[in-house]
């Protein structure tokens, strides 16, 4: 059996992947600081307490995994908090690039070992994070740390091609979860749906690609 390693899994598209996942007898390995019923019901292995921000979060997780390697690393994670011009909040955008930005990079750095030819990393990203897209302005903290992690993405592609590992950056999709206030077009499990199609086509030539979920590519 294969094993995925999925974060902020307990609700909206980690929780939808996380059940997709399952469905194909994938073993599921759910990293949440907090976990919810309608996770525990789905039969993951459920690691709760886990900050991707925090060395012991991740120190567990390794304990959890023992001598398992990853076929699949979801770096699902993330926070958006409103950060306009006026007033300017540094603490909040700080905030924001350590979960979106340094967390999944610190993660898949120590799931490095874990990582062997053919095992697919996809990081959960948004087009917020293309300065090509940006024409709206505003939301300093979540379209900096996005785009910092759309950075990190194209780097592990190319640090991690000598094992054979490949690199998604991937956007959902404008999904109705909670972060969006139930606004969408598209929704949690439709999006998840999406995801995994693009992680499915990912191969070692198209690694670091910045993808929109339905299988565009997105400018830079």
């Amino acid at each position: 059996m294969t094993t995925a390693l999925v974060t902020g899994c307990n609700r909206g598209i980690g929780l939808e992947l996380c059940r997709l996942l399952i469905a194909r007898g994938t073993e599921v390995v759910a990293a949440v600081r907090r976990t919810t019923p309608e996770l525990e019901q789905l039969g993951a292995e459920v690691v709760a307490g886990v900050d991707v921000t925090k060395a012991d979060g991740i120190g567990r997780l390794q304990t959890v995994l023992s001598d398992r390697m990853l076929a699949l690393l979801i770096n699902n994670a993330g926070i958006l908090r409103r950060t306009p011009l006026d007033p300017l909040d540094p603490e909040a955008i700080r905030e924001q690039f350590e979960v979106n930005a340094l967390g999944p990079l610190r993660l898949t750095a120590a799931m490095q070992a874990r990582l062997a030819r053919g095992s697919k990393v996809a990081l959960i990203t948004s087009r917020m994070g293309s300065i090509a897209d940006n024409t709206s302005g505003g939301s300093y903290g979540y379209r900096m740390s996005k785009a910092a992690l759309n950075m990190a993405g194209k780097s592990l592609a190319v640090d991690l091609a000598p094992a054979g590992a490949s690199v998604a950056i991937l956007h959902p999709g404008w999904v109705k979860t909670d972060m969006t206030g139930g606004t969408g077009h598209v929704t949690a499990a439709e999006s998840a749906g999406m995801l995994l199609a693009r992680i499915d086509a990912l191969t070692e030539e198209t690694s670091g690609t910045f993808w929109h979920a339905n299988g565009e590519v997105l400018p830079w």
